[in-house]
């Protein structure tokens, strides 16, 4: 089975999720990428794709990767993010990378917390609609810690598996 790992990182918070994925993926042909090198995967069976959360959805570049990626495949989404685990931001970011795969056969998704850049905290911390989400994400210092890591290694197995069953 070939794997390819794409990641989009600003603050090298998904690439570090990115390296443990590519880590825990053994028995398998694989490559780990930045996706501005990265081709749309079309000769691996799995890709694994990570971004950081913006503005509550994906970045354009990762969309417009995502836009290419040929129908059919299995793919798996990763992605870091300020908010806590499960926050409404980051489930809102899987659902609009979601909305692009019709034609792909997602495996799953993982997001884990990531820090955010300060200058971004402090821009948000000014507005009143973002006040509450800026404090909450100033917490997210020192994320993806091991603890992150480890769960995104246990996740990449089990999405293996996965590709490997269907």
């Amino acid at each position: 089975m070939k794997v390819l790992v794409a990641y989009y990182s600003d603050t090298g918070n998904t690439e570090k999720l990115a390296q443990a994925i590519f880590e825990e993926l053994s028995f398998t042909e694989k490559e780990i990428v930045s996706i501005k090198k990265a081709h749309a995967g079309q000769e691996y069976d799995v890709l694994f794709l990570g971004f950081p959360v913006h503005n509550h959805g994906l970045p354009q570049k990762v969309e417009a990767f995502l836009k290419k990626v040929p129908p059919g495949k299995k793919v798996a989404f990763f992605a870091t993010h300020g908010s806590l685990r499960g926050g409404e931001f980051a489930v809102t970011a899987f659902y609009s990378a979601l909305s692009l795969t019709k034609k792909l056969k997602v495996l799953g998704t993982f997001g884990c917390r990531g820090k955010v850049k300060p200058n971004v905290l402090e821009k948000l911390a000014e507005r009143p609609q973002d006040k509450y989400w800026a404090m909450e994400a100033q917490s997210a210092d020192g994320h993806p810690d091991e603890a992150d890591l480890a769960d995104a290694k246990r996740w990449a197995s089990l999405m293996l598996m996965k590709a490997r069953s269907i």
